[in-house]
């Protein structure tokens, strides 16, 4: 189901700078919820914010396009289209961090950014798009559902922030 009222935006560099206190929210919300996103449970608030600022660095550097979902006007989700930069590779990127915060999920927040990203995609002449996710995460179904081929797990690829070993499943979308 997809709410009407989620409005996506392409932030620049000083935008996601502002954005930060509710990105941190967003990516802590998802850690406390055992979500594999790179972080452990005893990241702290300032590790978010680190993070989220080299953010608006790769965005300012043209390497990273920056995704946020507003829903009542509240920031609630977010994406990354990460433009690979290899000479070889000028036709790919990655989809990275598609996090919705608990209290917005199920509204259709987190299509609505993938299919955001894709559009951003291919604005950037960008074809080939690949992610990655928790191999027990719920987001499967969703990139399932969406079109994306999934192509394999590779076990105890990262940590849950429990400490937890966690395989990944790896999928690819053509957009030629």
């Amino acid at each position: 189901m997809i709410t009407p009222d989620i409005a996506i935006l392409r932030l620049d560099a000083a935008e996601a700078q502002e954005a930060i206190r509710a990105l941190v929210d967003i990516l802590a919300d998802a850690v406390a919820g055992g979500a594999s996103v790179g972080f452990m449970e005893w990241s702290t608030p300032e590790d978010y914010r680190r993070f989220w600022a080299a953010v608006a660095d790769e965005v300012d550097a043209g390497r990273t396009v920056l995704l946020i979902a507003r829903l009542a006007g509240e920031i609630v989700g977010t994406a990354q289209l990460q433009l690979v930069s290899k000479p070889n590779q000028p036709h790919r990127a990655e989809i990275a961090k598609v996090l919705v915060h608990s209290q917005a999920r199920r509204r259709g927040v987190g299509e609505t950014l993938m299919q955001a990203a894709e559009d951003a995609a291919r604005q950037a002449k960008r074809d080939l798009l690949v992610l990655d996710t928790d191999e027990n995460s719920a987001a499967r179904r969703l990139y399932a559902r969406l079109g994306w081929t999934e192509i394999g797990t590779i076990p105890r690829y990262a940590l849950m922030p429990d400490g937890r070993d966690c395989g990944s499943t790896f999928f690819y979308k053509s957009l030629a």
